[in-house]
């Protein structure tokens, strides 16, 4: 798939995202991330799937493989859906939510990888981005639990959220079948005294493990 195919499909998919409030209170929560070999394209891919009421791990799964997209600023879920695709497929338990390190509609084309991979599973996604990509904000609080509305084009397209008093926020926005005010509310239920969101602090763990004790594998398909 060339950039320009990619540009088009994200104009068509774009339509098909819905912003809604939760259908029904969540259950398991599941954060995502990837993890990549230093200077190559062979990745490790990641779920970790979290009880809501105990913040326990119930179920984990990855994957490995090649990237076969270029690295491309706002055409990420390109190049990285393939592999989350077959870490999703190893899943014991379905999530109810999903957060995925990066964005949902807060991207140029309201299509970052929570929007992109939930349109592909189905299942309501947020991003969660430890770095702002667009839009502005103001009048963000010091104190953890402390909210501003990120607005882009006119457009409220997620959250600033404060998650640790005096510590730099993390950027959400949803991606699909849920709403703002959802996204906030299950990312700070699911915050345990770090900048990051227990699923995907988790999922971010979990990834650089397997990278880790697959090293020999990683170093085949390098060569090949």
């Amino acid at each position: 798939m060339t950039p320009g195919e990619a540009l088009h499909i994200q104009h068509e998919l774009r339509s098909n995202i819905k912003i809604q409030p939760l259908k029904k209170t969540p259950r398991w929560v599941a954060g995502a991330d990837i993890s990549y070999e230093r200077y190559s394209d062979i990745a490790n891919a990641g779920f970790v799937v979290l009880d809501v009421k105990t913040c326990q791990i119930v179920a984990r799964s990855s994957a490995v493989g090649r990237m076969t997209f270029p690295y491309i600023p706002g055409f990420l879920s390109f190049r990285e859906i393939p592999i989350l695709i077959e870490a999703w497929k190893n899943l014991k338990i379905e999530p109810d939510v999903v957060i995925y390190d990066g964005q949902g509609i807060a991207h140029p084309r309201r299509l970052g990888i929570a929007s992109h991979m939930g349109l592909v599973t189905g299942h309501p996604s947020i991003g969660c981005a430890k770095s702002l990509l667009i839009g502005k904000f103001r009048d963000l609080g010091e104190l953890a639990g402390s909210t501003a509305r990120l607005i882009h084009e006119g457009e409220v397209i997620g959250s600033v959220l404060r998650t640790k008093d005096h510590v730099h926020p993390v950027y959400l926005s949803p991606g699909h079948l849920i709403d703002v005010k959802s996204s906030v509310q299950i990312c700070l239920e699911m915050t345990r005294g770090y900048r990051i969101p227990e699923p995907t602090r988790l999922a971010h763990l979990h990834v650089n493990d397997l990278r880790r004790q697959t090293k020999s594998t990683q170093l085949d398909l390098i060569a090949s």
